[in-house]
């Protein structure tokens, strides 16, 4: 994370976010994407959700010391489960709720650059507090841009011709999934970064050459839901 300036970052994973559904109408709003059950729209409100508990969060700053940081924020994460499934279920209620899907898609290109605005005039050197932890700002921007990136590849399958996430968004992402891997830990060395993140999540299931190559560690995977 030195040589990236988290708002950067996300400023370029919101972006690439925006770039995939901008010009979709409501059909192919309505694809699958790799989240089960999860239309394309539905994912763009759930991550809509990220961007508005940004603004909340960023808004909000309290003391240090921060107890998770980046990497140990996800090690806990509620994503899967009866919690997971309830809050699938509300995502798809919710989105439903829209006269239109092109109705979350305003929402987005409006809430998004300021999330980006807002993280950019935040103190690098505070923290903030969101879901029962304290961060380190720029701990806080880096899970936000990993769950984008991970979303942003979760919409396009259905989307043939959308742009992929921008690199330095990937590189915070692919951070976060090294971050998470025991460090005696190698993977395949024909994975490319994208293939890594979806594998990492578990949307790409492991190939038996997968699990030889990585041995024990196959275990960890997936590293989060």
């Amino acid at each position: 994370m030195t040589a990236i300036r988290p708002e950067h970052a996300l400023a370029q994973a919101y972006d690439g976010i925006t770039a995939v559904v901008r010009d979709l109408d409501d059909a192919a709003l309505q694809r699958a994407t790799r989240c089960r059950g999860w239309l394309v729209a539905d994912l763009l409100l759930h991550v809509l959700g990220d961007a508005q508990r940004a603004l909340v969060t960023l808004a909000s700053p309290v003391d240090g010391p921060a107890d998770v940081d980046d990497v140990s924020y996800w090690r806990d994460f509620p994503g899967t489960g009866d919690e997971g499934d309830r809050h699938a279920w509300w995502v798809r209620r919710s989105a439903a709720a829209f006269d239109r899907p092109s109705e979350i898609v305003r929402l987005w290109t409006d809430t998004a650059p300021a999330a980006v605005r807002a993280a950019a005039a935040a103190d690098p050197a505070g923290h903030v507090t969101t879901q029962g932890h304290v961060l380190r700002v720029p701990d806080f921007l880096a899970t936000l841009i990993t769950e984008a990136v991970v979303h942003h590849l979760d919409l396009t399958p259905d989307l043939p011709d959308a742009p992929p996430p921008g690199p330095l968004a990937v590189r915070v992402a692919v951070a976060t999934m090294d971050g998470l891997l025991s460090d005696d830990t190698v993977r395949p060395a024909a994975w490319d970064d994208h293939e890594f993140l979806l594998k990492a999540t578990g949307r790409i299931p492991l190939t038996d050459r997968d699990r030889l190559e990585l041995g024990e560690s196959a275990g960890w995977f997936p590293l989060l839901g």
